[in-house]
């Protein structure tokens, strides 16, 4: 049965993520010359699970000013150990000081018991690794005391063990366990070319009204010496990302919160803000009945 949580409210905003480089845009003002707002940021948990410092510093001016989305990538959910107490003590902590809308993180595996590998790795996709992830899920969000959110991963392989779709996964998952998804619009593009199978299945397999949040990110592609695509979040969103992001916008049945992520060749803030207004746009669009 599903943690006993309040369910998170939806969010139609705009954001961008919190990077270093652009620290200083966002403490000289709310304003920007093109006059495209933010409507919030989001920031690497891990990065601010600290008693101190500038980036912590950064972070509480920067939430005086707008919401705060916090978004961990090395929770380690899919984990048969089960997870690092620790890791959830100083992530409550960073939660209780930062009071963000919500929390998310990603459905992989980081660590073993004695190694932590910072890569987001693939889980397999069987009842039994379905079990492990919502005894995670169940834990993570007794000790938040809050529902959380997941995010699909990006694949470049299967295992001959797979017994379930990955929407099928997500969908089990949230069910059991009350939790929420970040749908990453770029990731689905991704896996889908990857693999060979139709992300608007995957979309229509989803449970639609658990999407809270939904990431739009660039990707490295195909090459005549490699046939997959990799997500490196380190260019322009694609304009097949973009194609899948109308269509999953259209299907929704509420607001969601998009964001661009950028991780490599970080941009000028006025850059990404026009890729935001270009979401915007296409989102308005899409909202627009037929």
């Amino acid at each position: 049965m599903p943690t006993s949580h309040d369910p998170i409210a939806p969010f139609g905003g705009f954001g961008l993520g919190l990077r270093r480089t652009h620290y200083d845009d966002y403490l000289s003002g709310p304003g920007y010359e093109i006059g495209v707002p933010v409507d919030f940021v989001e920031v690497i948990s891990e990065n601010y699970m600290v008693e101190g410092g500038r980036q912590l510093r950064v972070l509480e001016q920067v939430r005086e000013r707008l919401p705060v989305i916090l978004h961990g990538v090395s929770m380690s959910i899919g984990s048969a150990r089960g997870l690092d107490e620790q890791y959830l003590r100083a992530l409550k902590r960073l939660e209780q000081r930062i009071e963000p809308l919500w929390v998310s993180d990603h459905l992989c595996w980081t660590r073993t018991s004695a190694h932590n590998s910072h890569d987001l790795l693939p889980m397999p996709l069987t009842e039994e690794a379905l079990s492990a992830v919502c005894a995670n899920i169940d834990r993570a969000q007794e000790v938040l005391g809050r529902a959380m959110l997941f995010e699909n991963p990006s694949s470049y392989l299967t295992f001959p063990e797979d017994e379930l779709t990955e929407w099928e996964f997500l969908t089990e998952m949230t069910r059991r366990t009350g939790c929420h998804l970040l749908l990453d619009v770029n990731n689905i593009y991704v896996s889908a070319r990857n693999h060979g199978f139709s992300a608007e299945d995957y979309l229509a397999g989803l449970p639609l009204d658990r999407v809270r949040q939904i990431h739009l990110a660039g990707h490295d592609p195909a090459t005549p010496e490699r046939d997959i695509i990799i997500d490196t979040h380190d260019r322009e969103v694609a304009d097949g990302v973009w194609d899948l992001y109308a269509k999953a916008i259209a299907m929704l049945p509420q607001p969601v919160a998009t964001m661009i992520e950028r991780d490599g060749n970080i941009p000028p803030l006025a850059d990404l803000l026009i890729e935001l207004d270009r979401a915007r746009g296409i989102a308005s669009e899409a909202l627009v009945p037929a």
